[in-house]
């Protein structure tokens, strides 16, 4: 299938498309990569009547450090988070991430601000951005706001996101000079969305946990951040991990489709968080916890 009869207009700044979007209201959409976009449009699952391209800006593409954050442009491709140095040295995790998504020709195109605004639930950097504690940066015509990553994924492909407004930027704190991450995810094949997935950032001192934000991804209809605060400032012990597991549990409602059950999908987040728990410590013994 093809797309319907669409206008298009290239804009050449970002109030020139936040203009736009005012003007047409929900009969326009945003294109910055069009990986997501397109084959919606072809599939007949959306039907804009005008597409704003701001994949040209060059203000919205970027990374630079700036104080105490990394400031990366929306635009910036998932190839240029991938090839990064400031990414690597400061969120690794989204390096580590980034590899995971669909393939070069994807990633050669693919943005961060489509991939955010997209909101697809089995997507990796929705769940990257929350477990670093980001702060999505947007813009309307009624000016900017920041929004925290955690508060800006509200449903499936349903974002915190005002009509008119765009994605201009991600904030990512700089991490503490002890801070480790993890990220896993089964999937049936590389590239392909994850059946479940799992992304943390955490600070160790001394052995121990003091912080951890684990993010699911693929288990519900967004990201979901779980809590396992009595993992924290304490020696973990399998009885404690396990306890732990069990109560996560609780807080999952993965759907059941073609890849797998809602049953299978809590087995997998099991295995995924003891692996994060023992990989962060460097406790081997601690892996075993996933399998119960």
């Amino acid at each position: 299938m093809k797309a319907p009869a669409f206008d298009y207009a290239r804009a050449t700044s970002v109030e020139g498309a936040v203009a736009l979007l005012a003007e047409h209201g929900e009969r326009a959409k945003v294109l910055s990569g069009g990986q997501s976009l397109m084959p919606a449009m072809n599939l007949r699952l959306l039907a804009p009547e005008l597409i704003v391209d701001i994949g040209a800006l060059d203000e919205l593409r970027g990374i630079r450090r700036q104080g105490g954050m990394l400031s990366i442009g929306a635009v910036t491709r998932h190839a240029d988070l991938q090839n990064s140095a400031e990414i690597a040295t400061h969120a690794p995790l989204l390096k580590e991430a980034v590899v995971h998504v669909a393939h070069p020709a994807i990633r050669n195109r693919g943005t961060i601000g489509g991939s955010l605004a997209h909101a697809d639930p089995a997507s990796e950097l929705p769940a990257c951005v929350i477990a670093l504690d980001a702060t999505i940066v947007v813009r309307g015509i009624n000016g900017e706001r920041r929004i925290p990553a955690e508060d800006f994924f509200i449903g499936i492909y349903e974002t915190a996101l005002s009509a008119g407004e765009i994605i201009t930027a991600v904030e990512v704190p700089l991490p503490a000079a002890n801070a480790v991450h993890f990220f896993s995810e089964f999937a049936r094949r590389h590239g392909d969305y994850a059946i479940v997935g799992l992304a943390a950032q955490a600070v160790v001192d001394n052995k121990r946990l003091t912080d951890i934000r684990p993010v699911f991804f693929g288990v519900g209809a967004k990201a979901e951040r779980v809590n396992v605060a009595a993992l924290l400032n304490t020696d973990v012990t399998p009885a404690k991990l396990s306890e732990s597991l069990k109560v996560m549990q609780g807080t999952l409602d993965p759907p059941e489709d073609q890849q797998a059950s809602a049953s299978m999908r809590r087995h997998l987040a099991n295995v995924l968080l003891a692996r994060c728990v023992a990989e962060l410590l460097g406790r081997a013994d601690l892996r075993a916890g996933g399998t119960a």
